[in-house]
C-alpha cells in the first residue's frame, strides 16, 4: 500500500518571504553559492616560532679557529648575533642577504672561550633568544708577523706593504687572505709571496697621490703550518703623499727629479764604476739616515772602503744600494762613474749644509719615493731585493 503525502498550498506572501531568505543565504555564502558553512573555531594562523641553531655545540672544546662557527635561523630571521671573548671583544661577522645565517669574517683566537648570544624573530615579530659557549683549540706553536709601514705614515707612490714571518708558511693562501687591504679611492691590491716567509702587496701601477690605505691584519688564529698559528691582529692606516719619481741616467750622469709630473730639479750624480755597476730598474726608498757608516765588508767588497759618516743616505736595496751624499769624490758628479754601485750626490762632511744637492734631495724625499736607474751596464734589480716589486710584470704578481 502506498501512502500519499498531502500537499500544502503556499500563499503568495509566504513564497515571497522564502525567496528573500534564500537570496540572503546565497549572498552571504558568496561565489555563486559555492561557499561552506562557517566554522566557529576558524581564526588567523599563528606564525611558527623561530628556531635558532648555533655550531659548535654548547660547551664544545678544541674547536678550530675557522670553519666551525655558524649561526642559523629557521621560520624567521636573525636580528642580533654577538660573539665575544672573556674581555668582551666582539668577533666581526656577516649576515646572509636573507638574514637567516651568520658567519665570522675573521679567525678566532686560540685557546679562548667564546660566548655566542643570538636573537631571532618570526614573521609575527615574536623574538627568541639563545646563548651558548665554546672554547677554541690551543696552539701547538705560534708565528710572529712584522710589517714595514707604521700607522699614520705618509709614504711615496712606490711604497709596498711587506709582511714577514719568523717561521715558514705552508698555508700561504690562508695567511694572504687574512691581510685585508681597503683603499679610498678603490684600487685592486695584490699580494705576492717571495719564498715562504715574506709577502708584499701593491697595486698594478704606482699609487695615486692622496690614496688612503687601511690594512687589517687578521692573522691571529690562522694556521700557517700544521699546529702553528698566527698572533697578529692589528689595524694600520697610511696615506700616499705627492708623487715623486727620480730617474738616474747613467749615460748622462744626471738625476731628473719629477714631482707630480713636473721636473723640479736635475742633479749631477755619480754611479757605479766599471765592475761595480749600479742596478738598473725601479727602486723604492725604504730608509733615511742623516749619517751612517758604510763598510765594504758588509756587502762583499772586503776592505775596499769603510766610511764612518756617509751623509744623507737613503736605502734602495737590501743588498746595500743607497743614494747618498758624497764629500770625498771631488769632481766626479756629472763627470765620472766612480762608486761601488751606489748613486752619489755632492755633499759635505757632517751633513751640515742644507744647500748641497744631497741635502736638498734628502729633505725632499719620502720613504716610498721611486728612484729609477736607466742605461746602466748591469741587470735589472731583483723584485725582492728591497721593495722593488715594480720590476715584476703584473701578470706574474700574485702568482
Amino acid at each position: 500500500m502506498r501512502t500519499r503525502r498531502a500537499r500544502r498550498r503556499v500563499s503568495g506572501a509566504t513564497a515571497a518571504l522564502l525567496g528573500a531568505l534564500l537570496l540572503t543565504v546565497t549572498a552571504c555564502s558568496g561565489g555563486g553559492g559555492q561557499g561552506r558553512d562557517a566554522d566557529p573555531d576558524d581564526g588567523p594562523t599563528e606564525a611558527a616560532e623561530v628556531s635558532i641553531s648555533i655550531a659548535p655545540d654548547d660547551g664544545a672544546t678544541d674547536v678550530p679557529t675557522s670553519g666551525e662557527l655558524r649561526v642559523g635561523a629557521e621560520d624567521g630571521t636573525l636580528t642580533e648575533v654577538r660573539v665575544t671573548d672573556p674581555e668582551g671583544t666582539e668577533v666581526a661577522g656577516e649576515l646572509t642577504e636573507d638574514a637567516t645565517g651568520w658567519e665570522p669574517t675573521e679567525h678566532l683566537a686560540n685557546d679562548t672561550e667564546y660566548t655566542v648570544a643570538v636573537v631571532g624573530e618570526n614573521a609575527a615579530g615574536t623574538e627568541a633568544t639563545r646563548t651558548t659557549s665554546f672554547t677554541t683549540v690551543a696552539a701547538g706553536a705560534t708565528f710572529t708577523s712584522n710589517w714595514n709601514i707604521s700607522d699614520g705614515a705618509e709614504v711615496g707612490v712606490g711604497m709596498e706593504l711587506s709582511v714577514t714571518f719568523d717561521t715558514p708558511i705552508e698555508n700561504t693562501d690562508a695567511v694572504r687572505d687574512a691581510i685585508q687591504i681597503v683603499t679610498e679611492p678603490p684600487v685592486e691590491v695584490r699580494g705576492h709571496w717571495f719564498g715562504n716567509q715574506r709577502i708584499d702587496f701593491r697595486p698594478e701601477e704606482y699609487w695615486e697621490p692622496g690614496t688612503e690605505v687601511d690594512v687589517r691584519l687578521r692573522i691571529r688564529g690562522v694556521e700557517g703550518a700544521p699546529g702553528v698559528y698566527g698572533t697578529a691582529r692589528e689595524d694600520v692606516s697610511f696615506t700616499i703623499g705627492r708623487s715623486q719619481i727620480s730617474t738616474v741616467d747613467v749615460d748622462t750622469l744626471t738625476m731628473d727629479v719629477v714631482r707630480d709630473g713636473e721636473s723640479i730639479r736635475t742633479i749631477p750624480v755619480t754611479t757605479g764604476a766599471p765592475g761595480y755597476e749600479t742596478w738598473n730598474g725601479r727602486m723604492v726608498i725604504t730608509e733615511k739616515l742623516v749619517e751612517t757608516r758604510m763598510n765594504g765588508d758588509t756587502v762583499g767588497y772586503g776592505g775596499e772602503y769603510d766610511i764612518p759618516d756617509v751623509p744623507h743616505a737613503m736605502r734602495l736595496s737590501t743588498s746595500g744600494t743607497f743614494i747618498h751624499g758624497n764629500y770625498w769624490g771631488g769632481d766626479v758628479f756629472g763627470n765620472e762613474n766612480a762608486s761601488h754601485g751606489c748613486v752619489g750626490l755632492r755633499d759635505v762632511r757632517g751633513a751640515g749644509d742644507p744647500d748641497t744637492p744631497a741635502a736638498w734631495f734628502f729633505a725632499n724625499s719620502l720613504i716610498g719615493d721611486v728612484v729609477e736607474v736607466v742605461n746602466s751596464n748591469d741587470d735589472v734589480i731583483a723584485p725582492d731585493n728591497g721593495l722593488n716589486g715594480w720590476n715584476m710584470a703584473w701578470e706574474d704578481w700574485g702568482v
